[in-house]
């Protein structure tokens, strides 16, 4: 065996994907989940490896993470059990927090109890921590106050520099860009970072954190409205609905493909951090919105998108991020384009018996 690992989140998207790749590779995986029904429905069954340990226990609750560390002692620890609604988490703060600050620190104190000390920890964190992230105005570089309701009523989209002047938003970087969260759920994986990094230091243990951007593919829960854009936009043009685009149409994100991602992680536990790292894990190429829309609709000879001056609170207008780092710190780099990615997405979708519909979280995320 390669080592073991613990998957908090292990049975949602990302994890069953990562938990397929390490069983692969020859780690021995268990997987520790809630199994919230906002992500598992009857729609979707559980996709776990055979050999892959389940163990339905809730992070917030300490006799379950101590259940589990009595069972299974991980060399390695993947944490990506997490509340993720950017919009959501501005209604349902408290869940959030309980979730991604109290489950992270009842898991650390429940390795702290059991005494044991794994070789590293790993966490899924986000670029929703950058907030607005840095811009640059003539030759002076900024960071923009998070836009506020009367801003996005009056449809001031972009961020205007220091002076009045236009600006234009610089790819995030960690160690480089500031991180200056602008919604609750942002807030929170911030805190994960840090609760994690302290605890580490204290028992010498190593930390890697991997900010990701925004991840689709086949996997992706067909009937979580807070999933994603990507996954919304592809089940409503299969089934030949109109697309909205918020705003102007040029939100910027950077999606990245779920192999990619499952990758980087992977690289990430069998190459161990020697120093504390932080890095970006994004596709590196920048997309607008109605680009989006408008190669999905495309793809499924749906209607052309429309642009709808609607807007959500705490969304930023433009995430983007440098992988620099990553490529040479994990010798890793994304291998999906973004047309190949959606074909494989809209094809998987194609493949399951029902399509849901209903979604209600349409801005991006």
């Amino acid at each position: 065996m390669s080592g073991s690992v613990l998957v908090t989140g292990g049975a949602g998207f990302i994890g069953s994907a990562l938990a397929h790749r390490l069983v692969t590779a020859g780690y021995d995986v268990a997987v520790m989940d809630v199994l919230h029904p906002q992500v598992h429905t009857g729609h979707q069954a559980i996709d776990l490896p055979s050999s892959a340990r389940l163990f339905t226990g809730d992070v917030t609750h300490a006799p379950d993470c101590d259940a589990v560390l009595r069972l299974f002692r991980p060399s390695q620890i993947v944490h990506l059990a997490a509340e993720t609604g950017t919009a959501q988490s501005l209604s349902h703060a408290t869940r959030h927090g309980s979730v991604n600050v109290v489950g992270t620190t009842q898991l650390l104190d429940a390795l702290s109890r059991a005494t044991h000390v794994p070789d590293q920890l790993v966490l899924a964190s986000s670029r929703a921590v950058y907030g607005e992230g840095a811009w640059q105005s003539g030759a002076q570089i900024f960071y923009p106050r998070p836009r506020s309701h009367a801003q996005l009523q009056a449809g001031a989209w972009d961020p205007v520099g220091p002076t009045g002047d236009a600006a234009v938003p610089l790819p995030s970087c960690a160690g480089r860009t500031e991180p200056r969260p602008t919604n609750i759920y942002a807030a929170t994986k911030l805190a994960q970072e840090h609760l994690l990094a302290a605890w580490a230091a204290a028992h010498d243990t190593s930390l890697s954190v991997l900010r990701l951007q925004n991840v689709y593919g086949p996997g992706q829960s067909l009937t979580n409205s807070y999933t994603g854009i990507v996954t919304l936009f592809a089940r409503l043009a299969r089934e030949q609905r109109p697309l909205e685009v918020y705003e102007d149409g040029q939100i910027v994100r950077d999606f990245v493909y779920i192999d990619d991602v499952v990758e980087a992680l992977f690289a990430t536990i069998d190459r161990p951090a020697v120093e504390p790292r932080l890095l970006d894990i994004g596709s590196g190429v920048p997309t607008t919105i109605h680009e989006l829309a408008h190669n999905i609709a495309t793809l499924c000879e749906a209607p052309e998108p429309t642009v709808v001056a609607k807007f959500r609170d705490g969304d930023v207008r433009a995430a983007k991020c440098d992988i620099e780092a990553a490529k040479a710190e994990l010798e890793w780099r994304p291998t999906w384009a973004l047309e190949k990615g959606l074909l494989a997405l809209l094809d998987w979708i194609g493949e399951q018996h029902e399509l849901p519909s209903g979604a209600t979280d349409h801005g991006p995320r």
